[in-house]
């Protein structure tokens, strides 16, 4: 590799970089605790803390679907150029600083998404359709499932004739069954999941083990969480809210880290001296000083701005947020945090106070920018490419 390229390959790792710092401050940093915030489980300051830790764990370990997604999987036909690379992680990083500045959490996954497809089609690439129906279904669904779920968990759990330490150990245990079938990239080789077939961390062999250690693995996890609430129902509820708060954050580690680093993976080939885990790790890396240094902002924003939440709401919010984020990851699919959230903490709002506890200029201008953020993304993309190319 010439100089110039490899100057050029550290512009475009710098970019990534700041990339995941401003996913870390934004998306990935403020969404994830953000109900458990504004609950009063926990402080403002300390879940900047903890998700950092907990997004940079889950971006080395399961970053990799989302990465490839967006490295290689929307526009075909063409690899994106270094130029190309630098070019979309400048554009999806700057309109990102821009909701962080504002205080309306603009979407990461719309800003590179739009941007990417955009300098794809400016260099000759083809749509990739299939990939982008699968990302339209899983943007266009998320706040019909996150927000229908969300409803109808706040919907049940103050009711007199479900008691609590009834209805959340069931929640825990379908939790405890998503989390014995997680994905993990790294252990690939050794089976990766905790209850897939072949060797893996709790080596089972067939489809009737498998089955049989999930459902233990939920049992377990509704029993402990039907002891604690017995044993102290507020500090059991707050202990679930965090726990639901950690799940989502190391998913949210995940799903964004890919699409800071994703731009870099199609680059790796002509670096072989650089492999996608270090990539993973600068990306994680990112992300967890972002959230220390600037989620604080976003959390409050969300928190506080768009709803009082207490812990039962928090619960419903967090739990579809939870499933949907690991489904995206699951496919392969750039997802939007705060669209997961948002659409939870509506949900379980029209629930529980009919609405009034959600601001409409508020939901307004966020689905607003969302919206806006994608168009533009793309029209950036496809005309800052055009022009370099002239």
């Amino acid at each position: 590799m010439d100089p110039a390229t490899i100057l050029l390959f550290v512009a475009a790792a710098i970019a990534s970089l700041f990339m995941a710092w401003v996913i870390g401050a934004g998306s990935s940093g403020a969404t994830p605790f953000a109900p458990a915030v504004g609950a009063n489980a926990i402080s403002t300051m300390r879940a900047a803390f903890l998700v950092g830790i907990l997004g940079f764990a889950g971006a080395i370990t399961q970053g990799t679907s989302v990465s490839e997604a967006v490295g290689t999987g929307l526009v075909e036909g063409i690899s994106l150029p270094i130029v190309g690379v630098i070019v979309v992680l400048l554009i999806g990083a700057g309109l990102m600083a821009i909701g962080i500045y504002t205080g309306y959490p603009i979407a990461t996954a719309f800003t590179v998404t739009g941007s990417v497809i955009g300098v794809g089609f400016a260099l000759g690439g083809d749509p990739a359709w299939g990939k982008y129906a699968e990302i339209g279904a899983v943007w266009v669904l998320t706040p019909f499932v996150g927000g229908g779920i969300a409803y109808g968990i706040a919907s049940i759990l103050p009711r007199p004739d479900v008691p609590e330490d009834l209805s959340v150990p069931i929640l825990a245990g379908i939790v405890g069954i998503v989390v014995a079938n997680l994905e993990f990239s790294f252990l690939s080789s050794i089976g990766g999941t905790l209850a897939t077939t072949g060797t893996t961390l709790l080596p089972v062999g067939g489809a009737v083990p498998t089955v049989i250690l999930t459902l233990s693995i939920g049992v377990i996890a509704g029993a402990v969480v039907r002891w604690d609430i017995r044993r102290d129902q507020a500090g059991g509820l707050r202990r679930f809210l965090l726990s639901l708060g950690a799940l989502v954050a190391f998913s949210a580690g995940a799903s964004q880290v890919g699409l800071a680093v994703g731009p870099l993976f199609p680059l790796l080939k002509d670096v072989p001296t650089v492999s996608p885990i270090v990539v993973l790790l600068g990306g994680g890396v990112g992300i967890l000083v972002g959230s220390w240094t600037s989620a604080p902002r976003m959390i409050k924003s969300i928190s506080q701005e768009y709803a009082s939440l207490g812990p039962r709401r928090s619960i419903s919010t967090l739990v579809p947020s939870f499933l949907i984020a690991q489904t995206a990851v699951l496919l392969g699919v750039p997802v939007s945090f705060n669209e997961i959230i948002v659409s939870a903490i509506v949900g379980s709002g029209l629930a529980v106070t009919g609405g009034d506890g959600v601001s409409p200029r508020k939901l307004g201008f966020t689905v607003a920018a969302w919206v806006g953020s994608l168009v533009l993304a793309f029209s950036l993309g496809y005309g800052s490419m055009l022009l370099l190319e002239l």
